[in-house]
């Protein structure tokens, strides 16, 4: 089956995907153009923003993708990023942030203040900034997705600062949904998964897929906050079936 929507249900929405550029933010930003939305993903350097629209190739030249120079890692920097976007485009309605990174550094006992900057609080900080600043500015009508691996609840020995960085991502998620009932903040939990930059294997969910799910979610109001695991193929499959709107001809 498809994993692309065909039609442009999303049309006016206004989506922000910081991390876009990424092998899993290119599978969101390309489902969403998809869709119809206006998609801004904020990079940091015009080389970057490049590189994206050649990855994404015809849908890159979209009127409807910006991508503007912005530094959103720091408090100030994510406040500025939504105030700009709301001064832009009049507001936010969804959301999306596939922001992260690998460290395999070994024990816990023997990372470096290096190592704990790097791999947990730079990371833990950029999601923490984001968080603060966009959501009390979302409309409602879509979501606020974090991307997760399953390092977030299973320890891997030699990658510990990956593991503890998901989980005080994921725990974010969890406390924001039950401060902001109102709103659907979801965790998107994924497996290995296939991109431009890793091939990967045909049971891995593909960073398509990771955007089809998105995308669907962002679709379906009784899709309410908490995590949507995406460990496989199979699993990212079967949530399309259950909740992807049929084809508009």
């Amino acid at each position: 089956m498809s994993t692309i929507i065909p039609t442009h249900p999303l049309r006016g929405r206004r989506v922000l995907v910081p991390g876009g550029t990424g092998g899993v933010g290119e599978g969101v930003v390309r489902a969403y153009l998809h869709a119809g939305a206006d998609v801004v993903v904020p990079t940091r350097s015009d080389e970057r923003g490049a590189e994206l629209r050649a990855a994404l190739g015809p849908i890159g030249d979209s009127p409807l993708l910006h991508l503007p120079t912005h530094d959103y890692t720091s408090f100030a920097g994510a406040d500025a990023l939504a105030g700009e976007m709301t001064r832009r485009l009049g507001g936010i309605d969804d959301v999306v942030v596939p922001v992260g990174g690998w460290w395999q550094g070994g024990p816990l006992t023997g990372i470096t203040e290096e190592d704990w900057s790097t791999a947990f609080t730079s990371l833990a900080t950029t999601h923490m900034a984001l968080a603060r600043a966009v959501v009390p500015q979302l409309s409602g009508v879509g979501v606020y997705a974090v991307i997760v691996g399953q390092s977030a609840e299973f320890p891997v020995p030699g990658s510990g600062l990956v593991s503890m960085e998901q989980a005080a991502v994921l725990m974010m998620q969890r406390v924001l949904a039950a401060e902001e009932p109102s709103k659907r903040i979801h965790a998107m939990m994924l497996g290995p998964v296939r991109t431009r930059f890793v091939e990967g294997q045909p049971d891995w969910v593909s960073a398509e897929e990771v955007g089809a799910v998105v995308v669907a979610s962002s679709l379906t109001a009784d899709v309410a906050g908490g995590t949507i695991p995406l460990g496989t193929s199979a699993e990212a499959q079967a949530f399309l079936d259950r909740h992807a709107p049929a084809p508009v001809s």
